[in-house]
């Protein structure tokens, strides 16, 4: 398939194009939910609810609207974002297609921080879950680039088969938490394996979007770079690519988007490995719009994903990883039966 060439002004375009997507998607998700509100008066509600002498809305519907739906949205979309960001960087560093944010064992490391914090009871303790958490996804990313690292250099190789080796080590300890913890305790780490967007709180809401966004620029910044890498290694040198440090920058970054991110969510599949592959194809390889077209519609996506887990079977709600997966997974076998990957 032949695309255009990409340009500042098309960029800009596309932006904007996802940009109203994506607001479109957060207007539709505030007007849907257990407790029912009519769609004329959410509307109204919409414009004028943010005011306090507004009298459209009743003060439960302008709290379900304002304070419960709308950060939730805007959770999912930062996470969305973040993971589908970092699902870009590396599957182009990698060249395999088939990588996405936890192929470097984050979400194993995550995940054992998480459940040991549920068991020894930090959620008492602000930031105790999310703050294992992450300390955990920091201590692998620590561990697998401290086992790849081979003198100056860092293989792309090795680091694929470390990041697979610690995931693996990591899913032994927590099927042995799982299996030494108690039933009241197994609810709660089971839905945050399958991510769970329900329980964050307006702190976490903002550091994740921060370091989302930063992590963002500092990758966007090195997105002509991965352009030249992704044709080769060597043709990158001769063109002035300094990739070893490229590649230590960018994995570091996207390790650390992915991180925080999943400390505050779980684990959520697929996102961070179909969205990259079907702006691909929309749009091209070009780092510089693929990159800021895979954050903008995984947020979209993941937003739309977790309306459905809180809707789909109401007033219960599903892990919003079992609605990515049953999404991710047919389009994925779809791509494979194309031979589009």
């Amino acid at each position: 398939m032949t695309y255009k060439v990409v340009t500042f002004p098309r960029v800009i375009k596309i932006c904007i194009l996802l940009l109203v997507v994506f607001l479109a998607v957060v207007v539709v998700s505030m007007l849907v939910g257990t407790a029912r509100i009519g769609i004329i008066t959410g509307l109204k509600g919409l414009l004028y609810g943010w005011y306090e002498g507004c009298s459209v809305l009743t003060p439960s519907e302008k709290t379900i609207i304002f304070s419960i739906r709308f950060p939730r949205i805007i959770f999912a979309g930062i996470v969305g974002a973040s993971l589908s960001t970092a699902g870009v960087v590396f599957q182009a560093l990698l060249r395999n297609p088939l990588a996405d944010p936890y192929i470097l064992g984050i979400s194993g490391g995550s995940a054992v921080g998480a459940i040991t914090g549920m068991i020894i009871g930090a959620s008492v303790v602000p930031f105790g879950i999310t703050g294992l958490a992450f300390l955990g996804a920091v201590l692998t990313v620590i561990l697998v680039f401290g086992i790849a690292k081979t003198g100056r250099e860092l293989q792309s190789n090795t680091l694929l088969l470390a990041g697979v080796i610690v995931n693996a080590f990591f899913a032994a300890i927590i099927m042995f938490l799982i299996s030494t913890s108690r039933n009241a305790q197994l609810h709660n780490i089971m839905f945050w394996l399958m991510g769970d967007l329900s329980l964050s709180t307006s702190a976490e809401i903002i550091l994740t979007g921060f370091f989302s966004i930063t992590g963002f620029i500092a990758i966007y910044i090195y997105s002509r770079p991965m352009n030249l890498i992704v044709t080769g290694e060597e043709t990158a040198m001769q063109l002035g690519v300094n990739v070893e440090r490229t590649k230590k920058i960018l994995f570091l970054v996207a390790s650390l988007v992915t991180g925080v991110a999943v400390s505050v969510s779980g684990i959520i599949g697929f996102v961070g490995l179909i969205i990259p592959h079907i702006m691909r194809m929309m749009l091209g390889s070009d780092h510089r719009l693929l990159l800021p077209a895979s954050f903008l519609f995984g947020a979209s996506f993941l937003a739309i994903a977790d309306t459905i887990a809180r809707t789909v079977i109401s007033p219960t709600e599903l892990p919003v990883g079992v609605i990515t997966a049953l999404c991710g997974a047919p389009y994925f076998i779809y791509l494979l039966r194309r031979r589009a990957v």
